[in-house]
């Protein structure tokens, strides 16, 4: 009886759904080694992330480099999350969103 319950054990846990393994849909990355670049991906468990960044004052005692972008992915509730952000001179300044659509 032990054997047919550990058997059977067996097969309920080889027959549980194994997790996908994610994979990158799409990915552009763009750099002009002055500091300004651009980047984004989009990843098989619907998640996606893009930022642009630009070299502010250049040369300058305050030169910084500016960005903008969003991410978002897929909670494990189903609703979708996003995060669009500037970083700037002003410092991290995002907006959040949730909902079926973003």
């Amino acid at each position: 009886m032990k054997l047919m319950v550990i058997i059977v054990f067996i097969a309920v846990v080889a027959a549980a759904p194994q997790p996908q393994e994610v994979q990158v849909l799409k990915l552009v990355s763009e750099n002009d080694g002055l500091g300004n670049y651009n980047f984004e991906y989009e990843q098989s468990d619907g998640s996606k992330r893009q930022e642009k960044g630009e070299l502010r004052n250049a040369g300058a005692e305050n030169e910084f480099v500016a960005m903008s972008g969003s991410y978002s992915w897929v909670g494990p509730d189903g609703v979708t999350y996003l995060v669009n952000y500037i970083a700037d001179e002003n410092g991290f300044q995002p907006t959040i969103e949730q909902g079926p659509s973003g």
